[in-house]
C-alpha cells in the first residue's frame, strides 16, 4: 500500500484502539468527538479492508476478535507515544490550557472540592473544570475521567494517585439532643441513643471505637430513625437534634466550630467508617497532562494549607511542595489501568 491508501486506515485503527479501551460505541464516540454511527462506520472499513472480523458486537458488549485484540496491542503503544509527544509539545506553552474532567462522591466534591474550584480557575484562565458528582463506582479511565476525587483508606495499585490529606471520622450531636437524653460516657451507650446511620446496602450498621490509650475496643450495633448513604443527610439531622451521627470530619467541621454540634466520646477513636484520606486518582499513563498535574499541585496547596491551620489556628502563607512533573509519590499499576476504583462514600 502506498501512503495515499493506508493514511486513512491509521485514524480507523485508532478508532477501533479507544473502542478496544472503553468497550462502547457510545464512550468511544464520546472520546473521539465523532457520532456513534461515525465510528461503526470506521470499524466496518477497518474489517473489510482487512477481511476478518475485529469486533464482536452483542446487546449487551462490544468485545474485540483474536484478530482485533492483536491488532490493538500492537498498535496502541504507538498511538500513545504519538499522543504522549503532541502533549508535551503543547505544555510548553506559556499559559496552560486544556479540560480536566474530575469525579468525586456528592459529599466531598461539594464540601472539598467544588468551593476550592474557583480559586484554581481564577489562577488558570485558559483551563476548564468539569466535575461530575458521583456515588456510584466508575470506571475512572473508561468513563473519560483524568482525575477521580476518593475517600478511601487505600491507595488503588492500578492508578497513579495523590494523597490530598489524611481524614478522620468524628461522633457528633447537638447540644439540644445531649441536654435532652444525658452524655454518652461509653460507646456501649450508643444502645440506648437514636443513632443516625451511612446506609450501606446489605450491611447492617456496626460502629467500632478504640481507647486513644489503645487499651479497649468497642463494637456496637446501634439503630435509629434515619438512615441515609449521604454524611450531608445525616449531618443536617443531627443538627436538628434528632439524633447521633458518625461523620467524616469535613462533613462537621464547620458546624463544630460554629457549635451547633458538639463531639461525643472524645477519648474514643471511630476505626474505619470512613476512608482514611482524600486522594486524587489518575489512570494510569506514562504521561500525565500538565492542567491535571497543575490541579492536583492546586489541590495539596489548598489541603496542606488548611491542615496547617486546623493545627495552628492561624492562616498559613508558606505553599506545600508541587509533585514532580510526572508521577509523584504514587502507586503504580501492575495491571492495566480502568478497573472501578471502590472507596467507602461519604
Amino acid at each position: 500500500m502506498n501512503t495515499a491508501e493506508t493514511s486513512p486506515i491509521w485514524v480507523n485503527v485508532h478508532s477501533l484502539v479507544v473502542l478496544g479501551m472503553l468497550g462502547s460505541f457510545t464512550a468511544a464516540a464520546m472520546r473521539l468527538g465523532i457520532s456513534k454511527s461515525a465510528v461503526s462506520l470506521r470499524i466496518s472499513e477497518l474489517e473489510r479492508l482487512a477481511g476478518v472480523s475485529l469486533v464482536q458486537r452483542t446487546t449487551r458488549a462490544v468485545r474485540l476478535t483474536e484478530a482485533g485484540q492483536r491488532l490493538v496491542s500492537m498498535t496502541k503503544g504507538a498511538f500513545e507515544q504519538i499522543e504522549h509527544s503532541f502533549l508535551d509539545i503543547r505544555d510548553t506553552r506559556a499559559e496552560p490550557r486544556g479540560i480536566v474532567r474530575v469525579t468525586a462522591g456528592v459529599a466531598v466534591g461539594r464540601q472539598e472540592i467544588a468551593p476550592r474550584l474557583s480559586g484554581f480557575l481564577r489562577r488558570y484562565p485558559e483551563i476548564s473544570v468539569e466535575l461530575e458528582l458521583s456515588d456510584q463506582l466508575l470506571s475512572i479511565a473508561q468513563e473519560g475521567f483524568d482525575l477521580a476525587i476518593r475517600h478511601t483508606s487505600f491507595a488503588p495499585e492500578t492508578h497513579v494517585a495523590w494523597k490530598l490529606r489524611a481524614s478522620t471520622a468524628v461522633l457528633v450531636a447537638a447540644p439540644s439532643y445531649v441536654e435532652r437524653n444525658g452524655a454518652v460516657e461509653h460507646p456501649i451507650d450508643l444502645h440506648r441513643r437514636n443513632c443516625l446511620c451511612y446506609f450501606r446496602r446489605g450491611e447492617q450498621a456496626l460502629w467500632t471505637f478504640k481507647s486513644k490509650d489503645a487499651e479497649e475496643r468497642q463494637s456496637v450495633r446501634v439503630i435509629g430513625t434515619l438512615s441515609a448513604n449521604n454524611s450531608e443527610v445525616l449531618r443536617e439531622a443531627a443538627i436538628q437534634g434528632l439524633g447521633i451521627a458518625l461523620l467524616p470530619d469535613f462533613s462537621a467541621k464547620f458546624d463544630l466550630a460554629g457549635g451547633r454540634l458538639i463531639s461525643l466520646l472524645e477519648q474514643w477513636e471511630p476505626v474505619g467508617p470512613f476512608g482514611a484520606s482524600l486522594y486524587a486518582i489518575h489512570p494510569y499513563s506514562a504521561y500525565t497532562s500538565r492542567p491535571v498535574r497543575l490541579l492536583v499541585e492546586f489541590l495539596r496547596e489548598e489541603f496542606s494549607q488548611t491542615t496547617a491551620q486546623d493545627r495552628r489556628g492561624a492562616p498559613v502563607l508558606a505553599a506545600a511542595p508541587s509533585p514532580p512533573a510526572s508521577h509523584p509519590s504514587t502507586s503504580r499499576a501492575s495491571t492495566a489501568s480502568g478497573s472501578a476504583v471502590r472507596r467507602n462514600r461519604a
